[in-house]
């Protein structure tokens, strides 16, 4: 059977239909759990998914470099990507059945939070800190 690719984010649709796409945290979640840790291919993340988000964007990270989480309501892809890891471990799977995450998110220190993340996970697990920032072709809306 095919491996899946699941693609995270609020308003951006890959031109490539291979991409499962999931809107927010909670569809992230149920996505993950449907398929299972060892049938998905590849993860890509957008940081900012919601309106507070993308306000803290605007008002600190493009003119200050600063993100204060305190400032965002929903959850963010750095949120999925925590979750991600507490389930890798919640549920006792091998490090095989972990997929390549990505980032595309435009926000760049949402990115080096979540590639921080995820690279400090792969590292503790002795594999290679694969986590990058990507650009994937898409449309909006």
């Amino acid at each position: 059977m095919a491996k899946v690719k699941i693609y995270l984010d609020d308003v951006r649709t890959p031109i490539d239909k291979d991409w499962i796409v999931v809107r927010n945290y909670d569809e992230f979640v149920e996505s993950i759990t449907f398929h299972g840790l060892g049938s998905i291919d590849c993860i890509s993340l957008d940081h900012d998914l919601g309106d507070s988000a993308m306000n803290e964007y605007y008002t600190n990270v493009s003119p200050n470099f600063s993100l204060n989480y305190d400032n965002i309501s929903e959850k963010t892809g750095y949120d999925c990507a925590k979750w991600l890891v507490n389930h890798f471990y919640n549920g006792k799977h091998d490090i095989n059945d972990f997929p390549l995450v990505y980032v595309h998110s435009a926000n760049p220190i949402g990115s080096a939070n979540i590639m921080g993340y995820v690279n400090n996970f792969l590292m503790n697990e002795r594999r290679p800190q694969t986590c990058v920032r990507v650009r994937i072709e898409h449309t909006i809306g």
